[in-house]
């Protein structure tokens, strides 16, 4: 008589019902793992700017391969999940996140950074598509509000974990560009334990839900007919949330620079911490609120983040940066947590990686665009004045997202 592996009892239970609700959390762990790497090298420019002499537009086209990346693994990983299973596709994701690391580690040029942040995007690509189903179908059909919050949580929590850990590792040990992309490897391998025993089948449509998505592998990502206001609710106010955090992130160590007279990585990565940090927390503090409910207050928090980071700007108040931080992520996180949990309600899971796919589709291409144009006009016409202006037209559209929210009610409460 042969004894089962704790992952083979696992399996059978989501084939006889539910997972253990460990399997939940696990589930959500690889994606945490992808999005510290997401982040990590961002207290790290500075060095290697100064290493490689690279200047500001060199540097904006760095993060642009990384959102190249991510939007054209979007465009494939989400149908792919779909049709052949989860694992088939974080497993690749996953290994490619180490070669980043690789790369990072041992990069001598800026072709390397961009080689390593194309990479990256990639692989966080895959991750919010297939990472973020998979914990889905851990969790099972009784569980699908639980599974939207970790998985929610989880991309949050890393992308604000990925900047502190490079930041205090970077600041208080040797070899810094080494050192923290050694750590965040560790914690890729581990993320591989986890994908390689999840209880989830490895072909998730198969075909169950094959025949009835007919269509290219390559295209861009979508919802089936009658879910497309659920996922335009999302886009409204998850959008502009994401992109707020996308501007602190990159006017942050900035303005702290400015404020504080310190090029802390440590301070700036600790701010980036908090902010995501209240993206992680507010979402357990909302998670009984309706849907619709959570939507109209990060719509808030976001248009309420930028009034606060418009403030900063104009008066020099560290409190106000601080305030900017944290109410951007709390819009990010409950934008984020209000449109996943809109989708696992209404999109079946044959297709729902495609769906988590096609929102964050719509919330990264402005969160790309929008800061890299920012930063142009801030060289070309100041600081103060970019931001007014890039402020006040986020603020106007995180407005705008939950008027659309508050004037759907109806529809999203249908599904509340």
């Amino acid at each position: 008589m042969t004894t089962a592996t704790a992952g083979e009892r696992a399996r059978e239970a989501v084939d006889g019902g539910e997972a253990p609700v460990r399997w939940v959390w696990l589930a959500a762990w690889p994606v945490t793992a992808v999005f510290v790497l997401s982040n990590a090298a961002t207290p790290l420019y500075v060095l290697w700017q100064r290493e490689m002499g690279f200047g500001r537009g060199t540097l904006t086209v760095v993060f642009a391969c990384y959102i190249a990346g991510l939007l054209g693994s979007l465009l494939v990983c989400g149908v792919v999940s779909d049709r052949i299973g989860r694992k088939p596709v974080l497993l690749p994701a996953l290994g490619l996140a180490l070669v980043a690391c690789l790369v990072f580690a041992t990069a001598g040029g800026v072709g390397a950074l961009i080689a390593a942040r194309l990479c990256t995007g990639i692989a966080v690509g895959a991750v919010v598509s297939a990472g973020m189903a998979a914990v889905t179908d851990v969790a099972g059909p009784a569980r699908r509000r639980i599974a939207a919050l970790l998985a929610s949580c989880a991309m949050v929590f890393g992308a604000g974990l990925g900047p502190l850990l490079a930041g205090v590792l970077s600041e208080t040990l040797p070899g810094p560009t080494v050192t923290v992309f050694a750590v965040e490897a560790v914690l890729l391998v581990s993320a591989v334990v986890v994908v390689v025993r999840m209880p989830v089948r490895g072909a998730h449509a198969g075909h169950g839900g094959g025949g009835r998505d007919a269509g290219g592998w390559v295209r861009v990502p979508g919802v089936p007919h009658g879910a497309g206001w659920h996922l335009a609710l999302g886009i409204a106010v998850f959008a502009p949330g994401i992109t707020a955090t996308s501007f602190v992130l990159s006017l942050g160590p900035s303005l702290l620079a400015g404020l504080l007279g310190t090029g802390s990585r440590i301070v700036s990565g600790a701010l980036a911490f908090a902010m995501f940090l209240s993206a992680t927390g507010v979402q357990f503090a909302v998670r009984r609120l309706g849907r619709r409910a959570v939507l109209a207050c990060g719509a808030s928090a976001t248009a309420l983040g930028m009034a606060a980071l418009l403030t900063a700007v104009h008066t020099g108040s560290v409190a106000a940066l601080a305030g900017a931080a944290l109410l951007a992520g709390a819009g990010q996180g409950m934008g984020q947590l209000g449109g996943l949990s809109l989708l696992n309600s209404a999109v079946p899971g044959t297709r729902l990686a495609e769906a988590n796919a096609a929102l964050n589709v719509g919330g990264y291409l402005p969160a790309g665009l929008l800061p890299v144009s920012a930063g142009y006009l801030s060289d070309a016409v100041g600081l103060t004045t970019g931001a007014t202006v890039f402020g006040t037209a986020l603020a106007g559209l995180a407005v705008a997202g939950g008027g659309v929210v508050l004037l759907g009610r109806r529809r999203v409460s249908s599904a509340a």
